[in-house]
């Protein structure tokens, strides 16, 4: 017969509930071990936190199961955002902008989050920080979706950069 029961436990009685979950009261490890092992089951402690320590007479891979089932239900409620990224150049015409902005609108209210980078070649990575952040700024106006910067401009080795995501 197998016996399951957590080592840690140092009080010396336990609530013990039965399969059904009906309370059989506070008992001793001994007496709730010897009730699992009558009953073929096994002795799981649920409650380790509780005074005194909530235990359970079940079948030990029933309970994993069920344990396991209500973490894939929480996970696939779980929503999955990604950080997606726009990138444009000092040159980029309005229309082109635009299509971007479009673009980013989408993600937003799918619930992604944007980095739009604003990609520097040459001589271009030592304008004037005023005059970059213009550019990125002209994107930023066409997004129709409400959205708040959650990681300011800053500057990389490819140039300027700004993360925003929904409001």
């Amino acid at each position: 017969m197998r016996e399951r029961i957590n080592n840690q436990i140092r009080a010396s009685e336990l609530r013990v509930l039965d399969s059904e979950n009906k309370n059989l009261g506070v008992l001793g490890i001994k007496d709730a071990l010897e009730m699992a092992e009558r009953a073929g089951l096994d002795l799981i402690e649920i409650g380790p936190n509780a005074t005194p320590p909530l235990a359970k007479i079940m079948d030990f891979g029933k309970y994993k199961y069920e344990v396991n089932k209500k973490l894939k239900k929480q996970k696939g409620g779980a929503k999955h955002t990604e950080t997606k990224s726009i990138q444009i150049k000092i040159g980029t015409g309005d229309h082109d902008l635009g299509l971007k902005a479009k673009t980013a609108s989408k993600w937003l209210k799918e619930g992604h989050r944007i980095k739009v980078e604003l990609f520097l070649a040459g001589r271009a990575k030592y304008m004037d920080e005023k005059f970059l952040r213009e550019r990125i700024d002209r994107v930023l106006h066409l997004i129709t979706e409400e959205y708040k910067v959650s990681d300011s401009y800053k500057k990389g080795p490819k140039g300027l950069t700004v993360t925003i995501e929904k409001k």
